[in-house]
């Protein structure tokens, strides 16, 4: 069966990595590329490196132009989702690359985002612990979707092995990440200038304001944190178009052994394709990430400090975003999981 696909968005990032990935998918048809501003040009104006795809046109991002397919991928800024919802309710499956439909506590919604509050959906991280087993088994025939936050699944799959298996303490968790700007999206904004960016690196969202801490607390409530979850979350800017770099810290619980901490996280993702725990003493780069759908951990620990120390790195656009999305749809439809991603990476 081959499935129809309308991608919103497609002039962004976002929406670009979607289209990327659905474009080898040989059950998709990409019938339909919709945007704002920029609708009634060519796609490949906005997306030159999309060529199979330059026959596309842009159109306007409406319910109308949406409706009669298979699947619709929303890859909207923030807030802009959920007035779909309705207008979309006979579309089979939907996909929400945004954060309208990632929080199930509408408090959390109104402190970090604001406006109107949407139900949750299934979360499309399948790799996921979560109670009794992985996010995987919930995406299972889902029919509405919610792509993750890229730093929020970045630091929840670094966590929740150790979490759900008890070794380490969720009151007390420090990240720091190193993020390209094209998480930002498209954008023009002065801060993303290349001549702002370019030999340096520029904190954001300092103290506890990040939009994906509740993401985060989220996951790892999902993955059986008991108590409460406290994360101190600082984003870096670096020059690097993609990727992200997350070190993130947590205590490690009473009386676990060195050995308990390291089979937690291998118990969580020893067969997994797209989440890999490397060799002890062995960290990943974002380098080694770019492109593919794969999420590469480091594990230390620093027993004089007490923590856990987990280095993860991927790439924001498509393990982060796009890849997820693609890895849930392919589940939710009964597909072959891994159809149409890649755990290689383009190097150099």
């Amino acid at each position: 069966m081959t499935y129809s696909v309308a991608v919103s968005g497609a002039s962004g990032y976002a929406g670009g990595e979607i289209l990327r990935l659905l474009s080898a998918h040989p059950d998709i048809e990409i019938r339909t590329v919709t945007a704002h501003s920029n609708a009634g040009q060519p796609l490949v104006r906005h997306q030159p490196h999309l060529r199979s795809l330059a026959h596309l046109e842009l159109q306007d991002t409406t319910p109308e132009v949406l409706a009669g397919h298979d699947i619709v991928v929303l890859a909207l800024p923030h807030g802009q989702s959920g007035q779909f919802t309705d207008a979309l309710a006979d579309t089979p499956l939907v996909i929400d690359a945004g954060a309208d439909h990632r929080l199930t506590d509408s408090a959390e919604w109104d402190r970090f985002y604001g406006g109107d509050f949407h139900e949750a959906w299934t979360y499309g991280v399948p790799e996921l612990p979560v109670h009794g087993g992985t996010q995987r088994e919930r995406l299972v025939g889902a029919s509405r979707i919610a792509a993750p936050g890229c730093n929020a699944s970045t630091v929840a799959l670094s966590l929740a092995p150790g979490v759900a298996a008890g070794v380490i303490d969720a009151s007390d968790i420090v990240t720091v990440l190193a993020v390209g700007p094209s998480g930002a999206g498209k954008s023009l904004k002065t801060n993303l200038l290349a001549s702002e960016i370019l030999g340096s690196a520029n904190p954001y969202a300092v103290g506890g304001t990040h939009r994906h801490i509740p993401e985060i607390r989220q996951s790892l409530v999902a993955a059986g944190a008991v108590g409460d979850v406290r994360i101190s979350f600082t984003p870096v800017l670096v020059p690097m178009s993609r990727g992200i770099l997350a070190t993130t810290t947590a205590p490690i619980a009473p009386g676990v052994s060195d050995a308990e901490i390291r089979a937690a996280w291998l118990d969580a993702y020893g067969d997994e394709t797209f989440v890999q725990v490397l060799d002890e003493g062995e960290f990943p780069r974002t380098a080694d990430v770019l492109g593919a759908n794969t999420a590469l951990l480091g594990l230390a620990i620093d027993r004089p400090a007490n923590r856990v120390v987990i280095v993860a790195a991927l790439d924001n656009l498509v393990k982060g975003t796009a890849g997820a999305a693609v890895q849930s749809m392919n589940i939710a439809l009964g597909l072959p999981e891994g159809r149409a991603l890649t755990v290689n990476g383009v190097a150099p």
